[in-house]
């Protein structure tokens, strides 16, 4: 069983990788192109994208073997990544 840290770092991993496709203009990504950037095990990959899903921050095309055939950020999920990013360049932005 995947640890809990292990099991945060593949959804954050996922949620940036989705970012990332957006500010490319891909608003989605296939659950293939997904698994080989972030080199993740089906079934890391599928219970990342369940969570996400569930939390309303993804929307997932799922496979009839439950993987993730083409995955998406919703509206929410971009709202969280833009508020992470510029949270990070809060903190590295020099102090006046």
């Amino acid at each position: 069983m995947t640890k809990l840290r292990e099991r945060k770092n593949n959804r954050e991993a996922v949620l940036r990788s989705l970012y990332g496709a957006v500010e490319l203009n891909r608003p989605e990504v296939s659950g293939a192109a997904l698994r080989a950037e972030l080199g993740l095990p089906d079934e890391d990959l599928s219970a990342a994208c369940a969570y996400l899903a569930d939390e309303g921050l993804i929307s997932v095309d799922w496979t009839s073997h439950r993987t993730p055939a083409a995955v998406s950020l919703t509206h929410e999920g971009i709202c969280l990544m833009e508020e992470l990013e510029e949270e990070e360049q809060e903190k590295t932005e020099p102090d006046d």
